[in-house]
């Protein structure tokens, strides 16, 4: 089996989003009920969380350089992986993407931590809130499109804080060409309304990004 080639999901905090989510068994649903294609999972470890998730060019370029090469040596992967990720991990997703595009092929963002002085004045304690600031500020004022959109699906809880930022994140990316959509449900910012989502909205946007183009 290893050696067919399959899509492959990325999953920032992936052991994480298994223990809560049980991410792995849904997949292996929708595979058996035919609503997504068989694929891979790659259950990423979070590392040094704060520092790699806070839109660190140098793990970007780890990410796309060394870490899903690697898996793709493991085992046999079709095409580019489909990033995923929640709060910090779906900001690094984007920055990732962002930074370098043909390593992705769609993005599934969950109440991505997109920090913005005007909504997020709480977060300025955190020590890389200036540098998530300065690359969400970035992907707004690129007016000028995007050279690689890919199909990126955001959701967030309409009772959190963040659902402000990834309103105009969601909006700005879909203005650059990118197939965007965010989906507004209620809840918070935790792994109950993350785990809805998933099974709401995961399976287009992985039909999406691995369909033939």
């Amino acid at each position: 089996m290893d050696g067919t080639p399959l899509p492959l999901l990325a999953v920032h905090d992936g052991p994480e989003y298994e223990a809560q989510t049980a991410l792995t068994q849904r997949a292996a649903r929708w595979i058996e009920d035919g609503r997504v294609p068989a694929h891979r999972i790659a259950l990423l470890h979070p590392g040094r969380r704060e520092e790699w998730y806070s839109a660190s060019a140098l793990y970007a370029r780890a990410l796309a350089g060394e870490v899903l090469p690697f898996i793709g040596r493991a085992v046999a992967v079709a095409r580019a992986p489909v990033g995923m990720g929640a709060s910090l991990g779906g900001l690094a997703m984007l920055h990732a993407q962002r930074r370098h595009p043909p390593a992705f092929a769609g993005l599934f963002l969950q109440s991505a931590s997109f920090f913005m002085p005007r909504h997020d004045h709480m977060e300025k304690g955190f020590a890389r809130f200036g540098r998530i600031v300065r690359f969400v500020r970035g992907v707004l004022r690129d007016e000028q499109g995007f050279d690689h959109p890919v199909p990126a699906t955001l959701t967030v809880g309409s009772d959190e804080d963040n659902v402000h930022n990834n309103r105009r994140v969601a909006a700005a990316l879909k203005l650059q060409g990118y197939e965007a959509a965010l989906h507004e449900a209620p809840g918070g910012h935790d792994w109950a309304t993350w785990g809805a989502a998933i099974d709401a909205q995961l399976p287009g946007l992985l039909g999406a990004a691995w369909a033939e183009r």
